[in-house]
């Protein structure tokens, strides 16, 4: 029911509606709860899709699990996670193709615009620990520069 409530909400703040009524359904979510179920769903995805993509949402995700997040905003980054990593959508892809895509962008870029001020250096660690975590340590390579002393 959570995630229905959620991607309700998120698609209703899109068009700019009114979700109060929507807001009382969730007042009572044990947010630590389904936060950690989320997750469960969150690495297969990140590992199907890459380290790249997977960032933001492990953003959104170091955003939720924060006490201080709002119940609204906990709503829509639940939302925009759910409806990204869960294989149903309003504009399925393998039919609609590019349009099936862009509604999970839309959904992704309109969440993070609202709590972006939220992404700390402190997430952002914990975000880079999990990407090593899942997809090994990510490194830069430095080219030697010749300078006649080698």
């Amino acid at each position: 029911m959570l995630i229905a409530i959620s991607i309700l909400a998120l698609a209703y703040m899109i068009m700019g509606k009114d979700i109060k009524s929507l807001l009382k359904h969730v007042k009572i979510v044990d947010w630590n709860n389904n936060i950690r179920k989320l997750m469960d769903r969150l690495r297969p995805w990140a590992l199907k899709v890459g380290r790249t993509a997977s960032r933001p949402l492990l953003q959104f995700y170091y955003v939720m699990e924060d006490e201080k997040t709002s119940t609204l905003d906990r709503l829509l980054i639940y939302a925009a996670i759910a409806y990204t990593v869960l294989p149903m959508d309003y504009i399925p892809a393998s039919i609609y193709k590019f349009l099936g895509i862009l509604d999970d962008g839309v959904a992704v870029m309109y969440v993070y615009k609202k709590i972006k001020s939220r992404i700390t250096p402190e997430i952002n660690a914990m975000v880079d620990d999990k990407l090593n975590e899942w997809f090994g340590v990510e490194y830069e390579i430095i080219e030697a520069v010749d300078d006649g002393n080698l």
